[in-house]
């Protein structure tokens, strides 16, 4: 009897679904995509490669990438032999598209397939999806065309012109060129940025010792004059010197107490881009890293007596949550911290971002009785780590308002009056063209004291969100017991001088922050947009910020005026838009592209006769190292092979060397990049390149071979590329040999 087939993209997930199916269902894994658009221009096309382009519109062509003309002769051949047919791809534009293209490649008969569709791949989650097949989407399906056309265009027209104006070999693409503008101009804002001198000025104060034993101190900060909302700013050391001077000997006293029950609501559960972020601030884990360890505990993870995803799709911009889940967690809280950490409801959240599309679930445990330390010992610690976050911030989300008793303490420093020469008191208040001058008076001056106190918990006794930027938060000083009109004693006035301080440079939280604010890009896109600047030599990270390099800037510079829509956040967001309405069924695809391209079509015509090409010496990246043979610095040039670092006395001087470059890959021994790097060959013939740890020579990890981004879909290790079967795992004791799923790339540049 014939059985049934299943497809879905990686070996691991086959496994995990191919054990709730059970015997009657055979289950394949396609690795990934297995066709795009074609590499190869035909001779007297019009359009890029993949892509020819007429009066009738954009017409596409597609390939079998070479790595997987095996695969599909497998699938095609089990596809006979099937009465039917299921494709279980991701619940995606990706996944739908992916699906489309083994119906074609493999020529599965339309009749025979079925379309079938989990967020999460559990036994319950599996039988659902199976009872209640569909047909392919074609509105995902064609915005996924559009996009990767789009993409195309983009990438493969705008790169040669770069070539031909800046440097040979660099590329650009539609929506990493944003995301590196986006860079650009936050460090011309900081080099801009002037700072501008303020002072504050703290009061020390503690009960009237006649009143209170204990004398708990605590602090005060200087406010205004008594009567007046506005804040009085302190602009220079003369005014917070004429002020200090002013409240020597002032008698201090409290004028009124508010006092007042906050809430703290818990943080909604995980998106994609919420995950990149916290993981990033908290394990300090780059974005790629979170979405190949998230793949992990999605696809599924061998517990010993069974094998199970223990989180839902991780591509996601929904924070929606099944019933069914939400009443799990309800329950867990009530059992594990009693029914006051329980809200009476379930919390519901909706979505703020901007464009949001592919809505199915946030990111969640697929159990929420499996808690990260019952099955710790079968994760690896990157694998223990994100599970521990996401359970945790799941459960959380669904936990009462943690509660805080609030005070605010408003207080008088009443100054002694000075006399004039008839020995009347005198009170004045004067302003001079430059500053606010305090004249020794009889002025009363406010002071303000904030404090929190924690009354209850709640969601916190579990999670709190990590902040991008953690200020100093004095606020949650305790204060002590008072009432209005208790006498204080004044213990010290403290003036401090600060500095505005320039916006701060993006790390990848902020950046995926700003991109998503903005609508530019999408959930599986972040991870690639921000390793593709850096690999390209775009941009470099310090103190794991994005500092733009020179070539990066030149580039931006370059391609701003010459292409502005391109280069233009509300015209990238406009076009996700475009593409999500696509998605929807409420535009047809080809239009889209063709609004975009008569005109990008005429500025890089105009920009290849007309724009001047960009000075050499505005690129060159200038470096810490001196050239061994003349002694003057080494600059970043690049060739058709990639970036080199030569000497800045070229011609004269010849002296080159090869850059240290970043693979993209963690260390599996202590988490630092890997770096590919050259050692001579034996008999100084030529150099071998190796790939060795960044922490060297604390950590002497290296591996001869590429190391790739995609776990080990066995033990979830580290993979090296390799000829045939296409990659292998570094674990001997593993032993996995075969072709992996790699995560999805922006489109490359024109070669």
């Amino acid at each position: 009897m014939a059985k049934d087939l299943v497809v879905v993209e990686s070996p691991a997930k086959a496994r995990t679904v191919g054990r709730f199916l059970g015997s009657d269902y055979t289950t394949l894994a396609s690795i990934g995509h297995v066709r795009d658009l074609e590499n190869k221009k035909k001779r007297g096309a019009d359009g890029v490669q993949g892509v020819n382009i007429d009066e009738k519109g954009f017409h596409p062509t597609y390939a079998v990438l070479p790595d997987k003309k095996k695969v599909i002769s497998e699938l095609r051949k089990a596809s006979e032999d099937a009465d039917t047919v299921y494709l279980a791809t991701d619940p995606d534009r990706e996944g739908e598209a992916i699906s489309w293209h083994l119906l074609t490649a493999a020529r599965i008969p339309q009749s025979k397939v079925k379309r079938v569709v989990f967020h999460e791949i559990t036994k319950e989650a599996i039988s659902e999806a199976f009872s209640q097949p569909r047909g392919l989407d074609y509105n995902l399906i064609n915005a996924y065309q559009a996009r990767r056309i789009l993409d195309r265009l983009v990438g493969y027209r705008l790169s040669p012109v770069l070539w031909n104006k800046v440097r040979r070999g660099l590329s650009a693409g539609r929506v990493q060129s944003v995301a590196l503008r986006l860079i650009v101009d936050r460090e011309r804002e900081i080099e801009a940025f002037v700072p501008v001198e303020y002072w504050t000025i703290d009061a020390a104060l503690a009960k009237s010792a006649q009143n209170d034993g204990n004398r708990i101190r605590f602090k005060a900060a200087f406010h205004s004059l008594k009567g007046e909302k506005k804040k009085l700013e302190i602009p220079n050391e003369e005014s917070a010197r004429r002020l200090v001077a002013d409240l020597d000997g002032a008698a201090y006293r409290v004028a009124s107490v508010r006092k007042r029950e906050t809430r703290r609501r818990p943080a909604a559960p995980f998106i994609t881009s919420t995950l990149q972020r916290e993981a990033s601030n908290r394990l300090r884990f780059s974005a790629v890293r979170t979405m190949r360890v998230a793949q992990q505990l999605y696809e599924g993870i061998n517990l010993g007596s069974e094998s199970v995803g223990l989180i839902t799709y991780m591509r996601t911009d929904s924070t929606n949550v099944a019933a069914s889940a939400l009443k799990e967690a309800a329950d867990y809280i009530r059992q594990e911290f009693g029914d006051k950490f329980a809200p009476k409801s379930a919390r519901i959240y909706t979505k703020k971002v901007r464009g949001a599309q592919e809505a199915h679930e946030a990111i969640r445990p697929t159990a929420i009785v499996r808690t990260p330390e019952s099955i710790r010992r079968h994760l690896s610690s990157d694998q223990f780590r994100l599970y521990d976050l996401i359970w945790k911030r799941m459960l959380a989300s669904q936990m009462t308002d943690a509660l805080y008793d609030s005070t605010r303490v408003d207080i008088t420093a009443s100054c002694v009056p000075s006399k004039n020469q008839t020995g009347e008191a005198t009170s004045k208040y004067t302003q001079d063209s430059n500053s606010t001058v305090i004249a020794p008076s009889g002025n009363q001056y406010l002071f303000r004291a904030s404090g929190r106190v924690l009354k209850f918990a709640g969601f916190t006794t579990l999670y709190t969100e990590a902040a991008d930027d953690a200020p100093a938060n004095d606020d949650n000083a305790p204060l002590p017991e008072l009432s209005a009109a208790d006498a204080l004693d004044c213990l010290a006035v403290t003036p401090d001088q600060h500095f505005t301080q320039p916006p701060p440079r993006y790390t990848e939280a902020r950046l995926i922050s700003a991109l998503e604010e903005q609508g530019i890009g999408r959930p599986s896109t972040y991870a690639s947009i921000m390793s593709t600047i850096e690999r390209r030599n775009y941009v470099s990270k310090d103190k794991r910020q994005f500092v733009p390099t020179k070539l990066g800037i030149a580039v931006t510079d370059f391609l701003t005026p010459n292409f502005p829509d391109i280069m233009s956040v509300g015209f990238t967001a406009m076009m996700e838009e475009q593409l999500d309405n696509i998605a929807e069924g409420q535009r047809a695809w080809e239009p889209v592209l063709k609004d975009f391209y008569a005109p990008f079509d005429e500025s890089i015509e105009r920009t290849l006769k007309e724009a001047d090409r960009v000075p050499r010496e505005l690129i060159d990246e200038e470096t810490d190292e001196f050239c061994e043979i003349c002694e003057r610095p080494m600059v970043i040039k690049t060739s058709r092979y990639g970036p080199f670092m030569s000497c800045s006395g070229f011609p004269e001087c010849k002296n080159s060397k090869p850059i240290i470059k970043r693979v993209g890959v963690d260390c599996p021994n202590c988490g630092s990049d890997l770096l590919e790097r050259k050692r001579r060959k034996p008999g100084g013939r030529g150099n071998r390149t190796f790939y060795g740890c960044a922490a060297y020579p604390e950590c002497d990890f290296a591996v001869s071979q590429r190391p790739i981004s995609a776990p080990c879909p066995d033990c979830g290790g580290l993979l090296v590329a390799t000829r045939r079967p296409n990659a292998r795992c570094i674990d001997e004791k593993c032993g996995f040999k075969g072709p992996v799923a790699q995560e999805e790339e922006l489109e490359p540049a024109a070669v």
